[in-house]
């Protein structure tokens, strides 16, 4: 999941007076003045970062505490209930429920298993929370390593994979496990549920204008401080220094973007990144650098950009493109270069190159 949980794939850009990069996803503007007052706070959550710009108010101080504080609050209830490099939290304490007996949950964790479930649905199992003990194996779990499993193992611990595996009853406020030893890892959904909380306690306090981002996942409402859309930018991948590769105008809608640049190590000439494919037990294996999805909510598209890179730039274009996903392409080539592919859904959004 990212850091919430990992380090996560997904760089932001920032727009902070002139273009400036941090890691997630963000506004960018790099000029022009703002003609509305704004007010920009950060922090360190998930084991990356937050920032939140809030426009076309002027806000007391006790108004931005509360703003921030309630931000705060949110992703630090998520980090609560589903990280699993916290030993005490709800879905570590439910990955050692050795049993197949139901384990209560909270409101919160059982209503991103059932979203977990609907993009597994949705990506024919692409999409797979059950990868939990694989993602340790290869070395991008709590225990970070730089070793690959054997093939026996990878075999032997994808008997509890299958994103069937985990039966969530709401009503009941608990989940159950078909096996003793399956766990979930919601890394690839969790961090972008942080930020649609964040962004609902926002508009709790009344606040109608405002992007709210943490480690590369983005949420918008209403109008940047220029009163246009807000700029969010996809990174180019393997950029240095960071930079903008396509700016997106979005307004009442989130983005997240999944890569192979960010959480990977090298071996043998092969980059074995953190997207764990549940059909092969393995990183993904293609030449797809990063995949951004456009949706309504930020867990949507958290998990549903996971989903298509581990499908890879041609299965996963189609599948998207089939679903009427809003997602955007950027493919390696043999000589190093980037291709890009836009579905119609995102086309239909406008933008353009960074």
């Amino acid at each position: 999941m990212d850091a919430l949980i990992s380090p996560k794939r997904r760089t932001v850009m920032q727009a902070l007076g002139a273009a400036a990069m941090v890691a997630g996803c963000g506004e960018y503007r790099a000029t022009g003045a703002t003609t509305r007052p704004q007010v920009h706070f950060a922090g360190a959550t998930m084991g990356s970062s937050y920032n939140v710009k809030i426009a076309g108010a002027t806000l007391t101080p006790e108004r931005e505490a509360a703003a921030r504080a309630a931000v705060e609050a949110a992703f630090t209830g998520v980090v609560t209930r589903m990280s699993t490099h916290d030993s005490a939290s709800e879905l570590s304490r439910f990955n050692r429920h050795a049993s197949t007996a139901a384990f209560a949950l909270s409101p919160d964790t059982l209503e991103v298993l059932a979203l977990a479930r609907r993009v597994s649905d949705e990506t024919a199992g692409a999409f797979d929370v059950t990868v939990a003990a694989l993602v340790d194996a290869w070395g991008f779990g709590p225990a970070r390593h730089a070793d690959i499993p054997s093939t026996e193992r990878v075999r032997a611990l994808q008997a509890g994979v299958g994103y069937r595996q985990i039966a969530v009853d709401r009503g009941a406020g608990s989940a159950t496990k078909a096996l003793p030893a399956v766990a979930a890892d919601l890394s690839g959904i969790a961090k972008g549920y942080g930020v649609d909380v964040a962004a609902r306690a926002l508009e709790a306090l009344g606040h109608t204008d405002f992007m709210v981002e943490a480690g590369g996942e983005v949420r918008t409402r209403g109008s940047n401080a220029a009163g246009r859309p807000w700029q969010i930018a996809i990174e180019r991948p393997d950029a240095v220094p960071q930079r903008a590769h396509f700016i997106a105008p979005l307004s009442g809608q989130s983005m997240a973007t999944s890569g192979d640049y960010r959480i990977f190590y090298e071996q043998g000439g092969r980059r074995y990144s953190h997207e764990i494919d549940p059909a092969t037990g393995a990183p993904a294996d293609h030449r797809l650098a990063s995949v951004s999805v456009v949706a309504g909510d930020c867990a949507y598209a958290d998990a549903m950009a996971t989903a298509l890179f581990v499908l890879g730039p041609d299965r996963g274009f189609t599948l998207a493109e089939e679903r009427g996903v809003a997602a955007y392409f950027i493919v390696r080539g043999a000589d190093g270069s980037f291709g890009t592919r836009s579905t119609r859904a995102f086309a239909a959004l406008g933008g353009t190159l960074a």
